[in-house]
C-alpha cells in the first residue's frame, strides 16, 4: 500500500513542511497508521513528524484524541463531526501545526446504503486556522480504498501549507 507514489507524495510533502516550519501529526482510524507510516518511510521524518494516534476503536478515539462518546453515539464513528474532533484533538494533544485524521469504511463488509464500502471522513486542523472536513467515496478493495486515504490525506496536508 505505501508504494512509490505514495512515498514520493511523502517526501516532498516533508520538503514542504521542513522549508516552512510545520509538524505534523495524524490521528487515524480506517488507515492504521498507514498515513504515519508513509511519512515516516522518509529518512529524517522526525524533524516534520511529531505522532500518529492510531484510533481503530470508538474506545481509542475518546481516549487517545478526546472525541466525546456522545459525538460517536449521535453521529457514528464514520462522520464529519468525528473526523473534525479527531483532527481537532490530535492538534490539542500534539506539538503539530496540522493534524489530519480519517475514519471510514474501508471494506470488504461493513458498509451500510448511508455508508457504503469506501465512504472515507477526513479532517484537517491547522493552528490558528480553520478545521477543513470532506469525504471521498474510494471505489476498489480494502487495500485500494486505504492507499487511496493516504494519498488524500498527504494532498489535503499539503493543501494547508504556504506556497
Amino acid at each position: 500500500m505505501i508504494d512509490d507514489a505514495i512515498l514520493h507524495e511523502a517526501e516532498a510533502l516533508l520538503q514542504r513542511c521542513r522549508a516552512a516550519g510545520v509538524m505534523l501529526a495524524t490521528a487515524e482510524s480506517c488507515t492504521g497508521g498507514l498515513i504515519a507510516a508513509a511519512l515516516t518511510a522518509i529518512a529524517g521524518s522526525s524533524d516534520v513528524v511529531d505522532r500518529g494516534f492510531v484510533t481503530y476503536t470508538n474506545a481509542a478515539k475518546a481516549d487517545l484524541v478526546g472525541v466525546d462518546p456522545a459525538l460517536i453515539d449521535a453521529h457514528g464513528a464514520v462522520s464529519a463531526p468525528v473526523a473534525r474532533a479527531m483532527a481537532e484533538g490530535a492538534l490539542a494533544r500534539s506539538q503539530a501545526g496540522i493534524t489530519v485524521a480519517v475514519t471510514g469504511v474501508a471494506g470488504p463488509g461493513g458498509g451500510t446504503p448511508a455508508k457504503p464500502v469506501g465512504l472515507v471522513w477526513f479532517g484537517c486542523a491547522a493552528r490558528g486556522g480553520e478545521t477543513i472536513v470532506l469525504s471521498h467515496i474510494f471505489p476498489g478493495s480494502r487495500g485500494e480504498v486505504r492507499r487511496a486515504t493516504v494519498a488524500e490525506a498527504l494532498r489535503l496536508i499539503g493543501s494547508r501549507l504556504p506556497g
